[in-house]
């Protein structure tokens, strides 16, 4: 399922969600203090382009418990709330649980992006 998925994910949506993931990331980095945001949106641009068959390993310090608090209360609860919200309007049906579940990949990497990494 993780080539076909893929394909079929960036064909229905995922180019979209990842090119404005680029670019949000972009426009992000031209300031020195949104560097650390920009560097966040593109691991989800990297995720948003084909999210099967890649792993997020979650860590970090206390730095990134930090800046991960600020990041939920600006923006991550929304986007999480966004991805949980389609992921279960594709569980809803066979078809759609694979992509379902790539959805709630994204839910939780929305709420703790700083000090995990996309594999």
């Amino acid at each position: 399922m993780g080539c076909f998925g893929n394909l079929l994910w960036f064909v229905c949506g995922g180019a979209a969600s990842g090119l404005s993931w680029l670019l949000a990331g972009c426009l992000w980095c031209i300031s020195i203090i949104g560097i650390p945001v920009g560097l966040q949106c593109f691991k989800f641009a990297k995720l948003s382009f084909f999210p099967f068959r890649k792993e997020v390993n979650y860590g970090g310090g206390v730095g990134s418990t930090l800046l991960n608090i600020v990041w939920l209360i600006v923006s991550g609860v929304w986007l999480a709330l966004e991805h949980a919200l389609f992921g279960l309007l594709l569980c809803v049906t066979i078809i759609g649980i694979p992509f379902g579940l790539q959805h709630f990949k994204l839910a939780k990497l929305a709420l703790l992006p700083f000090g995990s990494e996309v594999y």
